[in-house]
């Protein structure tokens, strides 16, 4: 990959050149500083006159990439050259949430770290493709899921019955064909508050006969008992007699 750099015969002979690169991030950094390629360079960077030749190119090296060109009397000029990586999609990571409650929140996460351009995606549902906009198709107007075709959540912010399916998210762009992730399936149940009561009114029974079991114990005397015990202090006789002293 070459990214070429021009300038005019009125920056002289040898003017100072250097290579910039911003990522995709806003971070900067030199590729080429004081007419040589720096030391994270140096092992796939050529510089022929002032252009730059990448003998290999991986997604990191996505952004834009500045050419500075000053003169020996103060010139100054500017090319700003932006390198696309093309990386076709790979095989998307997707999460599922296996079961989950109605009412409830769920978030459906799907990411692919090596297509370039970064990928956009897609989501179905039992085989059939969600719509970004819901509202906009009339078959799906009654949905409430969030689709972020960018980053490529899905979310459902109050989840009911009609949420349950099989899932699985479909990562593309303009580099090669898209790729899809493994079908994962999601089971909205209800909330168990039977279950729930029930295990409340358990721990309460159980409270109540642990105090039971404590107030009897103690009543019978089993408990040591917490009242202080009277200390005895021992005097002994004294040896001398009742006399007055001489």
């Amino acid at each position: 990959t070459d990214l070429t750099c021009t300038y005019s015969a009125d920056f002289g002979s040898s003017p100072r050149l250097e290579w910039k690169f911003k990522d995709l991030k806003d971070s900067q950094s030199y590729v080429v500083y004081d007419g040589k390629p720096t030391s994270s360079y140096a092992s796939r960077v050529t510089l022929y006159g002032s252009n730059l030749r990448f003998s290999k190119v991986t997604r990191v090296d996505n952004g834009v990439y500045y050419c500075e060109v000053t003169g020996s009397t103060g010139q100054f000029g500017e090319v700003e050259v932006k390198l696309t990586v093309l990386v076709p999609p790979s095989p998307p990571m997707c999460r599922v949430p296996a079961s989950v409650t109605t009412g409830g929140v769920a978030m459906l996460s799907c990411n692919d770290a090596a297509g370039s351009p970064p990928p956009q995606y897609n989501w179905y549902k039992d085989g059939v493709l969600l719509p970004a906009d819901p509202n906009k198709i009339s078959g799906f107007k009654n949905a409430t899921y969030k689709l972020n075709a960018k980053n490529g959540n899905l979310e459902f912010p109050a989840l009911t019955k009609m949420d349950s399916g099989q899932y699985f998210c479909e990562a593309f762009n303009t580099a090669g064909p898209p790729q899809r992730c493994a079908v994962k399936s999601m089971e909205v149940r209800d909330l168990n508050t039977g279950g729930i009561v029930a295990g409340v009114i358990v721990a309460l029974l159980l409270v109540i006969l642990l105090v039971l079991g404590v107030w009897y114990a103690n009543k019978k005397g089993y408990l040591p008992s917490s009242k202080p015990k009277p200390s005895v202090v021992y005097q002994p006789t004294s040896l001398h007699g009742g006399g007055e002293e001489e």
